[in-house]
């Protein structure tokens, strides 16, 4: 009976400590001040890291960002090893299974739009790209009309997207390549012509300062849609007028079980900083930022 009772003792303990524990943890991390680690899209790392930057600047808070291709991202959540997320699409109900069993909701938040870019050569004389010879090439119907397609990772989110919009399950091997980063498929372009290359707008709008030089050696084509005979290239203005043909969300997935860093870097990327930061990086905010226009009644006079 005694061994009973103190094995009950010892259990009550435990779980007591255990609930202590996690409360200690939960405090130690709010939503403007912890350690947080967020996985991100590789194809949408530089505004992220710009994010990030201003955002520690302001609060006690250190987070760690880790770029990673889409699908690697996916399984990590999916297996809860990582509950923060920035990817360019939503869970599935399989993928989310885990936080669903235990009864964690989701707190999804959209931060921008963002697009995929073609690029070539600057030497190359098209300028432009027709998005059906596009699909008829990754389908494997017709290998003559580009010399080769360059991706950055054949995980990543591009891959996904090009693949869903033909309609494939896996990409042809012939002419088709694949390296691990953005930077890598425009290097690649760089150095040879007739190549096209696929890769996030955002590390041409934001280069870091060691791509500057490559950057120039590139150009961005313009994109005849799959519904107009217009070719468009993927500035602001056509990615927010939906013109150009090649747009996604970027969203926040936060499955923390608890108001943590998350739901703060997700409240200050949607908040007024965090949407001019967007706009100055070249994509498109969740919201446009407020403009506040001074009337005066009379001009200084010097």
């Amino acid at each position: 009976m005694k061994k009973i009772s103190l094995l009950v003792l010892i259990s009550c303990l435990f779980i007591v400590v255990f609930s202590c524990d996690k409360k200690v943890k939960n405090q130690e991390e709010t939503i403007i001040k912890g350690k947080a680690t967020i996985l991100v899209d590789e194809t949408l790392l530089p505004v992220i890291e710009d994010q990030k930057e201003v955002f520690e600047n302001q609060y006690n808070a250190s987070i760690t960002l880790v770029g990673k291709s889409e699908s690697e991202i996916v399984q990590l959540l999916s297996k809860n090893k990582q509950q923060l997320a920035i990817l360019s699409r939503e869970l599935t109900e399989s993928e989310a299974e885990i936080f669903k069993t235990k009864k964690i909701t989701p707190r999804i938040t959209t931060l921008a739009t963002d697009a995929i870019a073609f690029i070539s050569h600057k030497n190359n004389s098209d300028t432009i790209i027709d998005l059906e010879k596009v699909i008829t090439f990754v389908q494997g119907k017709n290998q003559n009309d580009f010399k080769g397609l360059v991706f950055d990772n054949p995980n990543s989110s591009t891959v996904r997207y090009i693949k869903e919009l033909a309609k494939i399950n896996v990409l042809p091997k012939e002419k088709i390549f694949s390296f691990q980063t953005n930077n890598e498929v425009i290097h690649f372009v760089a150095k040879n012509e007739g190549m096209i290359g696929v890769v996030g707008v955002n590390w041409l709008s934001q280069p870091s300062p060691a791509m500057r030089e490559t950057i120039k050696i590139v150009k961005v084509l313009s994109v005849k849609s799959l519904k107009t005979a217009t070719f468009v290239k993927p500035s602001q203005d056509h990615i927010a007028s939906g013109l150009y043909p090649l747009t996604r969300e970027v969203k926040m997935l936060n499955y923390q079980p608890f108001p943590g860093l998350g739901m703060g870097f997700a409240s200050f990327v949607a908040g007024e900083i965090g949407q001019r930061i967007i706009l100055k990086s070249g994509l498109v905010p969740a919201k446009i930022p407020n403009r506040n226009i001074i009337l005066r009644k009379e001009i200084n006079k010097k």
